[in-house]
């Protein structure tokens, strides 16, 4: 069976940078629809402020900035918010920054940087960043289901004690009640546990 390719979304950019020309740079490479909306800040502290309110789905940093170098804002980011993030740095300091980063998923590109390189390397920490989105939904999802199947059980075992239902007449009720009110079976568990513990 063949998978479909998912609609694809936009995605929204913070752009980190303290100079005007490289902003322009990098905002007019990105400008088509596939990135919306796209920010830009000046420094480390008003990027922190905007990442506070806001969720952005890619961050590019320009190094240096005014108020850092960047490497700081870019493992701040990453260790708080679940986006893509890219730094930019000058080639001749591009092995030790990449060093320093790497181990803490932050893409590092050097500079200079033509437009097609950089719009595939952004393409990239893009890609990155849906998988791990993915990964994460697919994580809550599981334990919505785990918190689901402890409810169930506590509210079975209480079924079981205090009305004398077996496991399977038990799991049969939950299921009942969850069908015919259309309700989730955790539900059910949480008013089972509500009216038998109290």
């Amino acid at each position: 069976m063949r998978r479909t390719t998912p609609e694809k979304s936009p995605q929204s950019v913070l752009i980190v940078c303290s100079n005007d020309k490289s902003t322009d740079f990098i905002r007019s490479t990105l400008n088509s629809s596939d990135y919306i909306p796209i920010e830009t800040t000046a420094n480390a502290g008003e990027a922190k402020r905007r990442l506070s309110e806001k969720d952005f789905d890619v961050v590019i940093i320009n190094t240096p900035l005014k108020d850092e170098f960047g490497v700081d804002l870019a493992v701040d980011i990453n260790e708080k918010y679940y986006c893509g993030t890219m730094l930019l740095v000058k080639n001749d300091i591009y092995e030790q920054i990449a060093y320093k980063t790497e181990d803490f998923g932050i893409f590092c590109v050097s500079k200079p940087i033509t437009k097609e390189f950089f719009l595939r390397a952004v393409r990239l920490v893009s890609a990155t960043r849906n998988r791990i989105k993915s990964i994460e939904i697919k994580t809550e999802n599981l334990k919505e289901k785990m918190n689901e199947i402890r409810l169930v059980n506590r509210a079975k075992l209480l079924l079981i004690e205090k009305l004398s239902m077996t496991e399977k007449d038990a799991h049969r009720h939950i299921e009942k009640q969850a069908m015919d009110l259309c309700l989730k079976k955790s539900e059910i568990a949480k008013r089972i546990i509500i009216t038998y513990e109290s």
